[in-house]
């Protein structure tokens, strides 16, 4: 992973045109409809048959060109098994991936659906089902470049960055490294011996669609693998839950029962939930503090990193500690 996030504004509609025209070895139309994507820059296009397509430009410096390639592996092994994912098409260059001075991308047939809900038990069981699905198709191999869900490493990383520079001022970096570094201590042993493997690593609601099957009935579709790691089961389903794990316990025992009927699920690791949860309060703010120069971020967040920010910010992770420490036990 590389923290240079620079270049977007390079990125103009002639050259995404341009680029995929030259890589699928195919004609577009003009029609290029920008979808609301800040991490990526996506796009709707069209060829002169009328054929709809989304073509994906990666964030310039974000992933290497080979975990680049493990996230198209992960979605094409989940093919292979009938789990429904939206799978990169293979380009002129009998890859999935292409590159134009620097900007990699790739192009993904148009699949339409809407937004999954969580009504009912079922549909806690029909989510917990899917995720089994696409874990037993992220344990068949390693991804060697991406990278491994543990507070000892990926956030550990992520905290060094924050208070390497000078995003956090004065005092308050002393607060915000106290109350991080008794989060760490407290969580780092909660995920000895636990097992990693592929998983999707951002499974919220907005990334599970619901769209008409084969037999007529109504399927689950998971999308963007953008956040792929190697990581515990659980980051892939304590996402879906309505609230704290106290206040989910049903929630979350549905799921894995829809789990299980793909892959056996460890219940001692729902201790991880409220840990993973600051893993990802913290994974945020880092990933905040490298677009602090990006003039998008600036204007969409023009608050961040003031004073009053990293206080209710220390404030939040305070709270989390203690939800962590009632999780527990």
């Amino acid at each position: 992973m590389n923290n240079n996030t620079t270049g977007f504004a390079e990125l103009t509609p002639d050259i995404v045109l341009s680029s995929v025209e030259k890589a699928a070895n195919t004609n577009l139309t003009g029609l290029i409809t920008p979808f609301p994507s800040y991490i990526n820059r996506v796009y709707e296009i069209e060829t002169d048959d009328g054929e709809r397509f989304v073509a994906k430009f990666y964030r310039p410096g974000r992933w290497t060109e080979a975990a680049l390639k493990e996230e198209h592996d992960f979605m094409e092994d989940c093919a292979e098994r009938d789990i429904p994912v939206v799978c990169p098409v293979k380009l002129d260059n009998k890859n999935t991936l292409g590159n134009n001075n620097g900007f990699y991308f790739s192009v993904f047939p148009k699949k339409s659906g809407r937004l999954f809900e969580l009504n009912s038990d079922e549909d806690y069981i029909r989510a917990g089902a899917l995720i089994g699905r696409i874990h037993s198709s992220g344990i068949s191999r390693k991804a060697e470049h991406r990278i491994v869900l543990d507070p000892s490493f990926s956030t550990r990383q992520d905290l060094d960055e924050l208070l390497a520079g000078n995003l956090i001022s004065g005092n308050l970096k002393t607060d915000f490294k106290k109350i991080t570094d008794e989060i760490l201590d407290l969580i780092i042993p909660l995920f000895e011996g636990v097992n990693r493997h592929r998983i999707h690593g951002d499974c919220h609601l907005g990334n599970i669609l619901s769209r008409p099957g084969m037999d007529g009935n109504d399927q689950l579709m998971i999308i963007d693998f953008d956040d792929m790691a190697m990581g515990p089961a659980m980051q892939d389903l304590w996402l879906l839950l309505p609230g704290s794990l106290s206040e989910s316990r049903k929630e979350l025992n549905l799921l894995i029962e829809g789990y299980e009927q793909f892959l056996p699920f460890d219940y001692t690791t729902s201790r991880l939930v409220e840990p993973l949860r600051a893993m990802r309060i913290i994974y945020f703010l880092a990933w905040c503090g490298r677009q602090v120069d990006d003039f998008q971020f600036r204007h969409n967040f023009p608050d961040w990193g003031t004073d009053k920010f990293w206080e209710n910010e220390i404030l939040d992770l305070k709270k989390q500690l203690d939800e962590i420490k009632e999780s527990i036990g």
